[in-house]
């Protein structure tokens, strides 16, 4: 879709809707992880639902968008906004409850907003396509912070064991998670490198 196209399509519309609601469930799930000290059962359960609804949100919206010509430069922009917003708090609030250590979580937003800055600074000169790496991240991610969300160390017996087990296969869906992170942060800045050494050949 064109410049052109994209500015006359209007900002009220379902996909842009649902980017405002992802970004106002951001402190309702907060509140919903970080109650009781991120120890209660039931609010933990809640926290994993209202997450759960905000991915869900990023993958439609952006489906609704392309598929009825719905994008706009306010979903451009406010998208990977929410989206980042979520999935940070996502890792800071499981860093404070202590189920993510805090350098994980510094190494993936720092990676994050870097790439999300970057690219909305250049959106207008350098476009630079979303790539397989990228979309592997975002499913591995949403898997592993969905996974820690829940009460798995919370649950008493008989589910205490399985709780713990499951906790350290997310723990290990998370590390993979990283690594993919990592590598196609390495793949975006390699991809805007190469395409601003080609425009300025030109």
């Amino acid at each position: 879709m064109s410049d052109a196209t994209t500015s006359s399509v209007s900002n009220w519309n379902l996909p842009n809707v649902l980017t405002v609601l992802r970004m106002v469930l951001v402190p309702l799930f907060a509140f919903t992880l970080l109650h009781d000290g991120g120890q209660s059962v039931p609010w933990r359960f809640a926290a994993t639902f209202v997450f759960v609804v905000a991915m869900v949100t990023d993958k439609v919206d952006g489906d609704i968008a392309r598929s009825r010509g719905l994008v706009t430069n306010f979903g451009k922009i406010a998208d990977p906004i929410a989206d980042k917003a979520m999935t940070g708090m996502a890792f800071i609030g499981l860093s404070i409850v202590g189920d993510i250590w805090w350098w994980v979580t510094i190494v993936v937003l720092l990676r994050e907003w870097s790439v999300t800055l970057l690219r909305l600074s250049i959106l207008s000169r350098v476009v630079v396509p979303a790539a397989q790496s990228g979309k592997v991240k975002t499913v591995l991610q949403a898997v592993a912070l969905t996974g820690l969300c829940l009460p798995l160390r919370q649950v008493g017996d008989p589910w205490h064991t399985v709780g713990e087990v499951l906790f350290y296969v997310f723990q290990a869906a998370l590390a993979v998670a990283v690594a993919m992170t990592l590598w196609s942060g390495y793949e975006f800045y390699r991809d805007v490198w190469r395409q601003r050494s080609t425009l300025r050949s030109t």
